[in-house]
């Protein structure tokens, strides 16, 4: 055996092992160091100083180097430069910082390298996979009949409800079977109904899936930032008027700005009313399924035809990792299709399992094993407990800053999300003032690396963003915080529109 090529795969020979070994003791070394140094969420570095650094290493050798030269590339440039999402001063998006059990599943799920189209290529992972969607429609309070399957995230699992919901429409209304026929003329008619804080993925899969973004109808929300009800029951009104059909609904539990959820119980409602699929777009506060305290605020979830949830936002698991919902396990027989040479219809009358049936995937990763792993090492009581911790702290975080006369906090929070902004002591009347000062303090503090926080609009004004995942933060940290950022602001305001300098003001 030509062992140049044979040691860089998994199988029992001791130069193989050798070699596993001393890869994963290097990558383990690597990420430790990162998590012991790691005082600040990044480096600092620049946009061009990091593009110069990865151009230097990025060239491909014809013989390959040292393992030792390689890691230390990866140390020096890429791990780095690298948002850690791990650290608690990390607060902008909805990264989680991923829970070791996760971690350590990807381990396997990489070296096993299954692909779960299809049971013969994913033979016990197909079935854990089943018995976690099991576990999950239980928890949401589904029938028997409900099932579901493992996605990429929110976007893939919004893009099955409204592909799904547009499917049954159109032998609703039309009697066609859009995925054997396309879609008729009249399909230009149908239209879908979201709050105005709904996910963007609303429109993107509407675009997709050939219906435009026309068709999606944006409603207004409450003083809560939650779809309204009475605007949705006049828009439906003058949609049935102008000749038009609305099919479909959107909840979102847990918006990305607000952490808002709306009323599912009264929109489900609503839906009954109207012959409506009701979507709950449930990316972000899925995890309260498991909570202690907090469960209550998702509602009926069972009454939804169909719910987004994804793992690797409030349940801690690494990218990528979400699932997709159906009430009614014969709504994906609308997308199944069956190809001789992956799931024939015989292997149906055998009772195997072929999970592409159910999936817009082809390929697709084992990552119901992260999820089965984190409950079984943590168990679910921890993590409930967890998840409300978080919840708690963002809404004392909130009390801080309203009980501060420098900050204007837009939400109370549902959920972990806290939107702010900083108002200067003079010109706090002049938007663009505002504007400026905030986009400079979100932007300096991620220049200087000790703060990452996110910016966004909402009705003109911008604002700044706590996404409050980790666990392991605490209220003095978030008291430190509000201090530096009442003195980063104090800074900026004194420039009164001069030169932009840099700051480092440290805790």
């Amino acid at each position: 055996m030509n062992t140049n090529y044979t040691k860089w795969f998994l199988h029992p020979d001791s130069e193989s092992e050798g070699t596993y070994r001393s890869l994963m003791d290097e990558v383990i070394t690597v990420i430790h160091q990162q998590v012991k140094g790691a005082n600040k969420p990044f480096s600092g570095s620049s946009r061009t100083e990091i593009a110069a650094k990865v151009k230097e290493i990025s060239n491909l050798p014809i013989a390959g180097q040292e393992m030792e030269t390689v890691i230390a590339e990866i140390q020096n440039v890429i791990v780095g430069d690298s948002l850690w999402i791990s650290h608690p001063s990390a607060m902008a998006h909805l990264h989680c910082p991923p829970l070791l059990p996760s971690i350590a599943a990807e381990v396997i799920i990489a070296a096993l390298n299954q692909s779960m189209d299809s049971w013969d290529q994913s033979p016990s992972a197909t079935y854990m996979e089943e018995e976690l969607i099991k576990f999950f429609t239980k928890k949401i309070g589904y029938p028997d009949g409900a099932d579901g399957v493992f996605t990429s995230g929110g976007t893939q699992s919004n893009y099955m409800g409204l592909l799904l919901a547009r499917n049954k429409a159109c032998e609703t209304h039309f009697s066609v079977n859009a995925y054997k026929e396309g879609l008729p003329f009249e399909a230009n008619k149908l239209r879908i109904l979201c709050s105005e804080h709904a996910h963007f993925t609303v429109q993107q899969s509407a675009a997709q899936l050939g219906l435009g973004t026309n068709a999606v109808v944006t409603v207004s929300t409450d003083e809560k930032q939650r779809f309204s009800i009475q605007d949705a029951r006049r828009k439906i009104a003058q949609l049935r008027q102008e000749g038009l059909i609305p099919f479909m609904m959107v909840a979102t539990a847990g918006t990305t700005d607000f952490g808002s959820i709306d009323c599912i119980s009264e929109m489900a409602q609503l839906a009954n009313e109207e012959e409506l699929w009701l979507h709950v777009d449930a990316a972000y506060g899925g995890a309260l399924l498991l909570s202690h305290q907090y469960r209550s605020l998702l509602g009926e979830l069972q009454l939804a035809d169909s719910i987004t949830i994804d793992f690797h936002k409030l349940y801690y698991q690494s990218i990528s990792c979400g699932a997709f919902f159906v009430k009614n396990k014969q709504d994906f027989h609308r997308i199944a299709y069956h190809a001789d040479y992956l799931n024939p219809e015989e292997d149906q009358d055998e009772g195997i399992i072929n999970l592409v049936e159910k999936s817009i995937q082809t390929t697709k990763r084992f990552d119901a094993l992260k999820v089965w792993m984190t409950f079984k090492l943590m168990g679910t009581d921890l993590f409930g407990r967890m998840i409300d911790s978080t919840i708690h702290l963002a809404k004392k975080t909130a009390q801080l800053l309203e009980n501060n006369s420098c900050f204007e906090v837009l939400n109370t929070p549902e959920i972990n999300a806290v939107l702010f902004r900083y108002i200067p002591s003079e010109r706090s009347e002049e938007r663009d003032y505002v504007n400026e000062i905030n986009l400079r303090m979100q932007r300096t503090f991620y220049e200087n690396g000790e703060l990452i926080i996110a910016k966004t609009k909402q009705n003109g004004s911008v604002y700044l963003k706590f996404t409050m995942l980790n666990p392991l933060n605490t209220i003095h940290d978030m008291k430190e915080h509000i201090e530096w950022m009442k003195k980063m602001g104090g800074k900026i305001e004194k420039e009164q529109g001069g030169k932009r300098y840099e700051y480092s003001v440290h805790h």
